[in-house]
């Protein structure tokens, strides 16, 4: 699928970009070219080190903001992939900084959007978040707007042979700033208690692999204009407190600015244009002058979803417990997790 291809992935010094860039390299060894296009100098230090340019003379880095629609424009020429990747990600942050977010966020993508019908780039991939689904803070609304405008972007390409589409998913386990490499730290750092800011709260849970197989599906799959969204499990934010350390007293410390309880995917109202695939569910253009409903349908060898549906973290039917998160903690974030 990506041999012989060039790939560009925004924000690709990220975690996740890491990761796709391991999958690429491992799967896929004659791919043409792997950007990374990202405003980090030091990460991308970092990440030359990690592939020296003698043995992955695929790897290319590119100095660039996707504020900058010259210069992505630029990176994007002769590229056949964009993987969307970049945003600013945290809520407090977005919260304190709102212009700052919206220009990234939503103005950041519009330039992807812009740089790709420029360039002759053939699929386009936008990474989203559950925070996107009836979004009650900045961050989430902005990530849902970036979600709209690439679903539109489909209706705007004329004769040009090009997709664009967009994969959601929840709580990526051991990602920076989350809660479980929070947890580990306090209880190596000699803390008494771990502090939880509501005992009722859920969460999705995903491995960065997972998120990385679906943005390949998304690539082989779409027809375009789908935010694709993956049947993963949920976990109760006391079984992960319990998993990493199971002798140390909970603390509620009260639900903070702009969380919620708990995280959705497909809203009730998502449901009347929502499909499933099997392994993922897909919510389809609400507008749309290139496919029907049935022609997605057919594509994905799929069916409507029940009347009614919704997708949250509290009302899934696969949860995670103090024993699976302990393992995948030890799997996905930390190979040398010791129960205390």
């Amino acid at each position: 699928m990506l041999n012989n291809q060039s790939v560009l992935i925004t924000g690709g010094t990220g975690s996740f970009g890491k990761m796709f860039v391991k999958t690429i390299l491992r799967d896929y060894p004659d791919v043409k070219k792997i950007i990374i296009y990202s405003r980090g100098e030091l990460k991308q230090f970092n990440m030359k080190q990690m592939y020296p340019e003698k043995e992955y003379p695929q790897m290319r880095y590119f100095i660039g903001d996707v504020r900058d629609g010259e210069r992505l424009q630029r990176a994007c020429e002769g590229v056949d992939v964009i993987i969307h990747a970049a945003a600013i990600k945290q809520v407090d942050t977005a919260e304190y900084n709102p212009e700052e977010c919206i220009k990234t966020n939503i103005h950041g993508a519009q330039n992807v959007i812009n740089a790709a019908l420029a360039t002759g780039v053939k699929h386009v991939v936008a990474l989203s978040t559950d925070k996107a689904c009836a979004p009650i803070n900045l961050y989430g609304a902005t990530k849902l707007c970036s979600d709209k405008l690439f679903v539109a972007a489909n209706n705007i390409t004329g004769f040009k042979n090009i997709k664009f589409s967009v994969v959601r998913y929840g709580n990526v386990m051991g990602s920076r700033g989350s809660v479980i490499p929070f947890f580990i730290s306090k209880r190596n750092n000699s803390a008494t208690e771990l502090p939880v800011t509501d005992l009722r709260m859920t969460r999705f849970n995903i491995s960065l692999e997972a998120g990385v197989n679906l943005v390949m599906f998304a690539i082989g799959h779409h027809l375009g204009g789908e935010i694709f969204i993956p049947k993963i499990p949920s976990y109760r934010i006391t079984d992960v407190a319990k998993a990493i350390a199971p002798n140390l007293p909970i603390v509620e410390i009260g639900i903070r600015p702009g969380e919620k309880l708990h995280e959705e995917m497909i809203t009730v109202t998502d449901a009347l244009n929502t499909i499933d695939l099997g392994k993922y569910f897909a919510i389809l253009p609400s507008v749309s002058y290139k496919h029907q409903t049935e022609e997605y349908i057919q594509h994905h060898h799929a069916i409507m979803v029940p009347d009614g549906f919704h997708y949250s973290s509290d009302n899934n039917e696969e949860w995670e417990t103090v024993e699976t998160m302990r393992e995948k903690i030890v799997k996905f974030c930390d190979a040398n997790f010791q129960v205390k």
